[in-house]
């Protein structure tokens, strides 16, 4: 993190943004969120960070580091950490994954639930609803009376404002662009004048929204089922995501199936307790007994 601030030409700097600035922001996304912000990203940095400046009238970086820095500035640290995360996403993004859920994950669970088992699915970093949502319509697919049994979604993320977007589950006729005209008759209500719509209640009553961050202490010790964390670790320095892929592999049951995205990878450290199923899809191996035996 040494040199002199670059310059974007979309962006009037008008504001001088330091080293050292720039490393106590820096810092503190790291010790707030686990984000790891190299000085390559300044400019982006700038550039989220400077409007938030204009908003609250301050005179430089090191004055809004200033107000992060107060024990009282705890709404104003959450909007921090929304400006530095990115929320890129999409109704069944790899698709790999959801094919893989519904052909050889979600059978023996579903039998399960039947019977009246519990099972529980966990979308970590759910971002604006997609993914969740995404895992919903595929449990519907094969097995519609879902809302009446025992199988739940829980869908979580840090960032307060794509949360508050993803519980009202209204989607921009974009987002929905992919998604075809059967899935949009069956899940979601009736178009508004622009296109958007609503997730219809078969799909709320599966998915429940909560904040949640993966580096502080989880309010929940599971056991999950499934887990989909994906595009949320390369945020991650490595010593952190070696911390959140052993959380998910104390987290899972025996057998239970993670998803990450298509350019993270598991540490060395667990990868030995995984098996490979697919692309980036990760069984849970069983525990075996001292003689070896399963």
């Amino acid at each position: 993190m040494t040199g002199a601030p670059r310059h974007l030409s979309s962006v009037d700097r008008d504001l001088h943004l330091s080293p050292e600035d720039f490393r106590r922001l820096a810092d503190l996304a790291y010790s707030e969120a686990g984000i790891a912000v190299p000085w390559a990203k300044e400019p982006l940095v700038y550039a989220r960070l400077v409007r938030r400046l204009r908003e609250l009238s301050l005179p430089s970086f090191g004055a809004y580091v200033d107000l992060l820095t107060c024990t009282e500035a705890a709404e104003e640290r959450a909007l921090f950490v929304s400006a530095m995360t990115t929320n890129t996403t999409r109704f069944f993004r790899e698709q790999h994954h959801f094919d893989l859920l519904a052909d050889r994950v979600l059978a023996p669970l579903i039998a399960a639930a039947r019977r009246g088992a519990r099972v529980r699915l966990w979308s970590a970093g759910c971002s604006s609803g997609e993914e969740p949502f995404s895992i919903a319509i595929t449990v519907l697919s094969i097995c519609p009376e879902a809302p009446t049994l025992d199988l739940k979604i829980l869908a979580t993320d840090i960032d307060h404002e794509v949360l508050t977007t993803a519980r009202t589950g209204n989607f921009t006729a974009a987002s929905l662009a992919c998604l075809p005209e059967s899935t949009l008759k069956a899940h979601f209500g009736q178009p508004d004048p622009e296109g958007g719509r609503q997730v219809a209640s078969d799909l709320r009553a599966l998915v429940s929204f909560k904040i949640m961050n993966l580096v502080r202490p989880w309010p929940m010790t599971g056991p999950f089922d499934v887990i989909f964390c994906r595009n949320v670790a390369i945020y991650f320095d490595s010593a952190t995501q070696d911390r959140i892929w052993k959380s998910f592999a104390a987290t899972l049951t025996p057998g239970g199936h993670l998803f990450i995205g298509h350019s993270e990878r598991l540490s060395r450290s667990v990868r030995h307790e995984f098996e490979t199923i697919g692309m980036t899809s990760f069984r849970l191996r069983a525990p075996q007994s001292p003689s070896g035996t399963v």
